[in-house]
């Protein structure tokens, strides 16, 4: 059970407190309090979560692409040009809660943060996860970044381009290529004409390779492609609040129709008329003298049971079961539960993973839908460890990837670098197995030859509660010719990279081929 606004269950600690300093020896002193508690208890909105429902909403759809070259450092806008446009993304997300909204960053290639989606938590994440200190490319290429955007054909699209325009000269080009696609173009110029100097690392000024000093000013290329296309020419506003003003009035002029779009969300049933009714019914019996008659009814509300009593009776159950390793015995009890909550989502999928049934947990994991980044994570690490227990090593590093562009976490970390070894062996052809499954003890020995040299997935070790699923403690326990071969392995492995390094090689792709970057 949940409450829509819990803030009026503050209330009750007063009343308590009355209740305990008074001490209140009437019987109807006692009901009018018990009377005001139930009310309050109604105007927190008790509900009961039904499960995913999937529902059709009007919606545009945007991208919104976002320089992220070196020039979005510069302090001409405060406090620099990078931090006062993911200022006005972020304002924009919370301004406009149903469109479907596709995040691209882009230096001299575009690279895809968030896909389109109306969950703008995600996409508020993506953007959080990005960092500018890692991104070394010093141009910017629209072309590159049109050229992707017009190849989507379906529908309608809304485009804001945050960007300092960097130094292109090419307009033809550029308004040929998205001409024929159905696109209203809205642009946030990010620079002023007299231009300033970039800041490095350092915190002295950029400077060429002659020592001459960058400076970083606004293309006036910029205004003169949204009147080509008949797109909007924005600057930047007194603050990001109002600049995101401007853009969703672009939006609006820019937009012909909305888009009816399928999508996921959580049911509740509501549950504030039962207190609402109980509280009724005691006001009846305190001020009438219909008391005796009305005793049935509290009876008959006594014994009513909701099936989510019964649904949270069996996911005990089904928890109690799986701590003890019974894991059929708590998948039994979880396909009892009629309501498919997230809970019981979870712990089902975290089930059938103990039993073996990868493919199963793999297919259930997908299905779960949420908006917390933290059980995104967890979704996105689980399935690659169903996939890697699969040996699909590629789709394991997929999803390992993702879990890690929502979080750092050494386990998924790790995870990684294995099947990325495991991934690179099996594409040499040198017979090495799969990560071993979890309670393979029995088989260990058959195949401990083939095993040796194999590193294998960590997983965690949480029970059905929805924690995740993982190998068994008997995997943490390893023979010493298997840790000779891993510091082996540690000493031919390249340099670790950081965090998320794959997004920016994807991002710094051709820095190499730069030849007059500014």
């Amino acid at each position: 059970m949940i409450f829509h606004a819990p803030q009026y269950l503050w209330l009750l600690i007063p009343l308590g407190l009355a209740f305990y300093l008074l001490k209140p020896r009437s019987l109807r002193i006692v009901m009018h309090l018990l009377i005001i508690a139930l009310l309050l208890i109604a105007l927190a909105r008790p509900q009961l979560e039904k499960g995913i429902t999937q529902e059709r909403v009007d919606a545009r759809d945007v991208i919104i692409a976002l320089d992220v070259s070196y020039s979005m450092r510069a302090r001409d806008i405060r406090p620099d040009r990078y931090r006062f446009a993911k200022a006005t993304i972020e304002t924009l997300l919370q301004k406009d809660v149903k469109d479907n909204v596709m995040l691209i960053a882009f230096t001299t290639n575009p690279l895809l943060l968030s896909p389109p989606t109306t969950d703008h938590a995600l996409v508020k994440t993506a953007l959080e996860a990005l960092e500018p200190k890692n991104i070394l490319t010093k141009g910017t290429s629209l072309k590159k970044l049109f050229k992707q955007i017009a190849a989507d054909k379906n529908g309608h699209k809304e485009l804001l381009l945050i960007t300092d325009g960097g130094e292109e000269r090419d307009l033809d080009t550029l308004t040929g290529t998205l001409k024929g696609a159905d696109i209203h173009l809205t642009i946030l110029a990010l620079g002023t004409t007299e231009g300033s100097t970039i800041p490095t690392e350092q915190g002295k000024p950029l400077r060429d390779k002659e020592g001459h000093l960058v400076i970083s000013r606004i293309n006036p290329l910029l205004e003169r492609l949204a009147e080509t296309l008949d797109g909007t020419y924005l600057t930047p506003g007194s603050s990001p609040e109002a600049t995101a003003d401007a853009i969703l009035k672009s939006f609006e002029a820019g937009s012909r129709d909305t888009n009816s779009i399928e999508k996921l969300r959580y049911s509740y049933t509501e549950l504030y008329q039962l207190p609402l009714l109980l509280a009724l019914l005691l006001f009846l019996a305190v001020h009438t003298r219909a008391a005796r008659k009305l005793l049935p009814f509290f009876a008959f509300f006594g014994i009513q049971l909701h099936a989510s009593f019964f649904d949270t009776l069996y996911l005990k159950q089904a928890y109690s079961h799986y701590t003890q390793q019974e894991y059929n015995a708590a998948k039994m009890a979880l396909l009892k539960v009629k309501t498919p909550s997230l809970q019981r989502q979870i712990a089902l999928a975290d089930t059938y993973y103990k039993l073996g049934n990868y493919p199963k947990a793999a297919a259930l994991y997908r299905s779960i839908r949420t908006t917390s980044p933290k059980i995104k994570h967890l979704l996105f690490y689980n399935l690659g460890n169903a996939y890697a227990m699969q040996g699909t090593y590629a789709k394991a590093r997929m999803y390992y990837t993702k879990a890690l562009q929502l979080g750092e976490d050494a386990d998924t970390l790790h995870n990684l670098q294995a099947v990325a070894l495991l991934e690179e062996q099996k594409k040499k052809s040198l017979g090495m197995a799969r990560p071993k499954s979890q309670g393979a003890q029995s088989k260990a020995k058959q195949s401990s030859d083939e095993n040796d040299n194999a590193k294998k997935p960590k997983a965690q070790e949480q029970s059905g509660a929805g924690s995740g699923s993982g190998g068994e403690q008997q995997h943490k326990k390893r023979t010493q010719n298997e840790k000779k071969q891993l510091l082996m392995d540690e000493e031919q492995k390249p340099q670790k990279l950081p965090l998320s390094s794959k997004v920016y090689e994807l991002i710094n792709k051709g820095y190499i081929r730069e030849t007059k970057p500014w």
